[in-house]
């Protein structure tokens, strides 16, 4: 049977099928970061910018499909986190403006607005890479468009651009050959094709039992409960233990391999091990955890042993700690011109603000803010024009994005680092222009060398360095240039990689995972081959990174 049109309940059942499927490989898409540090967080930015989305089209009772359309690319666009899912939702943008006022979607006109996704999607990157996610979006466009010039069955043309999606991402390693070094594919093209699998799935009607959705019941309620109480009981934010909270819904119904059957008490005993603040119920159908831990991973893998994992959600309660520690914090009067800065760390934030930025969004390399959240800061600022110091480079297009659909004039400094942030604020003028001061504080970005120590979490090789899982890794100005299984080796061998004959001043901030002695250790082995630099040391407080370093 030749399926000849889209409409709005089909296409409800296409975003929330690929919502699911997309949330349901988000660690799996988040493992296949090139870096071997504990930072790889795509399947999570997608997952969460394509919930929003989807949460935006269930509230829509339109029948149309130009509205949903609509509701999605909105709720995409503020949900927004990191490049992937900025990209994605430009992509998602491009279909709404090539739906609008439709309908339904006949074989035409559903690969018309996959081509339009990529045009849009092309369009919002500045340096467009092959091999990456918008490969993978327009070699499925290609393969959809030629489709529809063959037949008017929106399936069929659905599983030409599923089809495209597979074998473009496939080639992914050729494109980008870190990606072949490293024996991965690319992980935003591969969440992409989760998210057009789920929209073949919905529309064929496949998978359904896949798909539950549960009402807001009163187990959210406790789960809501339980979750505030926790964090917000703890005094510090280095004082949480357990740092995630993690919640999963299980099918109990669905087949998986090599199933094992449920018990309830014995499923909340295995589960109390893996953390604190506990709740699991179940129907008998369906269960539903609450977990606070520090392995999301393992509550994911043990949950999926008894049926189909459906919503998972992770939230990283120090980071959340620390915007509450924020919002009363930044209780302040309305400037006319607000700096707000994305960083982590009470030490960090603190140096910002002496600084003179105004406002500080909790987040940064394991935890990306959306466009809401930017937008949100802006708002609350209260200012007449603002500045946006991202610190981070996955972050900058959300930034951007931001700043697009802000009521009022926003700069972006397109600041990759919490060092290039802090040089960049030197010369802020609060009497410039907007344009006027992104201008200067971008121009200060090339005076600063910036390193950062962690710790790698698996073996590889990256440009000829074998790198050890648990050793310390030392990143140049985004480059791994160091591994070392010493972390004060690791440090010292990394800074002197980042300095030149122009060299005067070495910054070491110290994260959550060292400490103010083992900065003096690398200061003393500096101090010993090079009396003309200038060393400070200060407590950043960032999680991920044990040293953050810059030279100027």
């Amino acid at each position: 049977m030749v399926l000849k049109e889209i409409d709005s309940k089909q296409f409800r059942d296409m975003v929330r099928v690929a919502t699911h499927r997309m949330g349901k490989n988000a660690e799996f898409v988040n493992s296949l970061n090139v870096f071997p540090v504990p930072d790889g967080d795509t399947g999570t930015n997608m997952n969460l910018t394509i919930e929003s989305g989807a949460k935006a089209v269930a509230e829509n009772p339109s029948t149309s499909v130009g509205d949903l359309t609509e509701s999605l690319a909105k709720g995409m666009l503020m949900g927004a986190r990191g490049n992937s899912g900025v990209i994605t939702s430009q992509l998602f943008r491009g279909v709404y403006k090539a739906t609008q006022g439709m309908k339904t979607l006949n074989a035409q006109e559903l690969a018309n607005a996959f081509s339009n996704g990529v045009a849009t999607a092309y369009k919002a990157v500045m340096k467009p890479v092959e091999g990456t996610i918008l490969t993978v979006a327009r070699v499925a466009a290609t393969e959809g468009a030629s489709k529809a010039s063959e037949t008017g069955d929106v399936e069929e043309v659905m599983k030409a651009i599923v089809e495209g999606a597979k074998k473009a991402l496939k080639t992914t390693p050729d494109l980008l050959p870190v990606l072949k070094q490293v024996g991965v594919v690319d992980s935003g093209g591969q969440g992409l094709l989760f998210i057009y699998e789920g929209f073949l799935e919905g529309l064929l009607g496949e998978n359904f039992a896949d798909q539950y959705q549960p009402d807001e019941t009163e187990m959210d309620e406790m789960i809501n409960a339980m979750h505030h109480q926790s964090v917000q009981s703890q005094l510090a934010t280095q004082d949480i233990t357990n740092g995630y909270c993690t919640e999963i819904m299980v099918d109990l119904t669905a087949d998986v391999p090599n199933k094992k059957p449920f018990e309830l008490e014995k499923f909340r005993e295995h589960l109390s091990n893996l953390g604190d603040s506990l709740l699991a119920v179940s129907d008998g159908e369906v269960a539903k955890v609450h977990v606070h831990t520090e392995h999301p991973g393992d509550v994911f893998q043990y949950g999926s042993q008894f049926g189909q994992l459906g919503k998972i959600k992770i939230d990283n309660m120090r980071i959340q700690h620390e915007t509450i520690v924020d919002n009363d914090e930044q209780k302040q009067e309305a400037v006319d011109f607000a700096v707000i800065a994305v960083a982590s760390g009470n030490g960090i934030r603190k140096l910002f603000e002496s600084e003179g930025v105004n406002r500080i969004i909790s987040g940064g390399q394991t935890m990306n803010p959306s466009t809401a959240d930017i937008v949100d800061a802006i708002k609350k600022s209260g200012a007449k024009q603002a500045i946006i110091l991202p610190n981070n480079g996955n972050i900058v297009m959300a930034a951007k994005q931001a700043a697009e659909v802000s009521d009022i004039p926003v700069g972006i400094v397109p600041t990759k680092t919490i060092s290039q942030g802090l040089t960049a604020m030197l010369s802020f003028d609060p009497n410039a222009s907007v344009d006027e001061n992104v201008e200067a504080m971008t121009e200060d970005l090339d005076t600063v060398v910036s390193g950062e120590v962690t710790q790698a979490n698996r073996d590889t090789v990256i440009d000829e360095i074998e790198i050890h899982k648990n050793d310390y890794l030392g990143i140049v100005d985004g480059s791994i240039r160091i591994d070392n299984p010493n972390l004060i080796n690791a440090t010292v061998e990394m800074i002197e990689k980042m300095l030149d004959e122009d060299s005067e001043i070495v910054t070491l901030m110290y994260g959550r995972d060292s400490n103010k002695s083992q900065a003096e250790q690398v200061v003393e082995r500096l101090e010993a081959s090079h009396d003309d630099l200038e060393f400070e040391i200060h407590d950043g407080g960032q999680p991920v990174y044990n040293f953050l370093v810059s030279v100027e």
